[in-house]
Parts: C-alpha cells; structure tokens; sequence
C-alpha cells in the first residue's frame, strides 16, 4: 500500500533567508525575478505553507507594473505605480527578496519621503481582460489626465482644479514661487486677475515631486 502523502503545514510568519526580517499573511513583498535584469516583482502574500521536509511556498497575489498590463505605461502613471491583479501563484519563499509596502493612493500622496520599498496601488487589474477597478477616477488640468504624483502641480483659488505648469504656459520654477493662482477662466474677473502674482513666499497649494531615497 503506497504511503500517504504528508499534509502540509500552514505558517504563521516565514523568517526571510539571510535575515532577520519575517513576513506574515496579508505582507507585500519583493520577490527575485527569472530574468536578473527586471525589477523584482511585487506580491500580497495570501498564505505560508511548509510540506514534510521543511521546504516553505508561499501563495502570492501578483502586482502588476503599468508597463506589464495590457495597455502599457500611461502619462499619468507613477514611477512607484502598480496594479493588484487576479494573478495567484505558488511560489518557493527562498524566492522572497524583502518586505515592501504598497500604500493607498491617498496615503502615499503624503509620504514625505519615497523609499525604494514604498509602492502605491489606486486599481484592481484584471490579467485576462485587461480591464481596471476603478474603471474611472478624477482627472484634472487642460489636459484631463488623472493625477500622478510625481508630477507639480499648482491649484485653483476660484475653481479648486489643478493644473500642470506645463499645461498653462508656466514654468516649474515660476509654479514653485507662486503666492495666489487663477486659472485664465477665473482670471476673466479682473479683480482676480490682479492677484494673480509670484512671490517666493508661498502659501499656494504647490504638490511638489516627493523626495526619493
């Protein structure tokens, strides 16, 4: 009679190999690539199992970078973007590089400081259709992009929209010493158009490029 097979073993945590660090259920992680020369993928681990000889597998959600979906890298996507998709694997943990985060859009908006661990995630990704979750978000400026963080922009007083220096004839350097800004519409007020000025003293809502470590 053939022996019966061992029953894995569900884990708790997993101690990476080579250090100290320990991942859990629910974790984001970065894991070593096939190819050397790509980026290390990005993962959600869903759950951590042991067969009967010790060897550990992790099952793993996928992130997904712009450029690997089936539309490809947009304007508006972050350097630090990327997808949750449908994409589950099981994967040996010896693969497990480090810990990452993934934060929120809102959340990784107010980071003052970007590290190379942190990531954000603003849509659900479907891998076999290529569709998105949302499939709409709030799109701003002349050009009526969504909004991508690494990229200044200078606010509205009287509308509230954002603007891309750019997009309004503007340098950075100009957007950057505003003290008040008025769209050209809401500068048709000559009132308002008079406040339109530059000053180094700012207290205009000015999204700055975060700063990278």
């Amino acid at each position: 009679m053939a022996k019966a097979k061992a029953p894995k073993r569900t884990l708790d945590s997993y101690t990476i190999r080579g250090t100290n660090k320990v991942v859990k259920v629910g974790d984001c992680v970065l894991m070593r690539p096939v190819e050397t020369s790509k980026p290390s993928y990005i993962a959600k681990i869903e759950r951590i199992e042991a067969d009967a000889r010790g060897h550990v597998k992790v099952q793993v959600r996928w992130y997904y970078r712009p450029e690997e979906s089936l539309g490809g890298r947009r304007p508006f996507h972050g350097v630090k973007e990327v997808f949750l998709s449908d994409h589950f694997d099981l994967q040996s943990a010896d693969t497990i590089e480090g810990k990452c985060t993934v934060h929120t859009f809102k959340s990784y908006t107010k980071l003052d400081d970007v590290g190379n661990e942190d990531f954000f995630c603003r849509f659900e990704y479907n891998s076999s259709t290529g569709a998105f979750n949302p499939d709409r978000v709030a799109v701003y400026c002349k050009c009526e992009m969504p909004y991508n963080p690494d990229d200044l922009m200078v606010q509205c007083e009287g509308c509230d929209d954002w603007f891309h220096p750019p997009c309004i004839e503007m340098t950075i350097e100009d957007a950057k010493k505003l003290e008040h800004f008025y769209c050209q519409q809401c500068a048709a007020d000559d009132k308002i158009k008079s406040r339109n000025h530059a000053s180094r003293n700012s207290d205009t809502k000015v999204d700055n490029k975060r700063r990278r470590r």
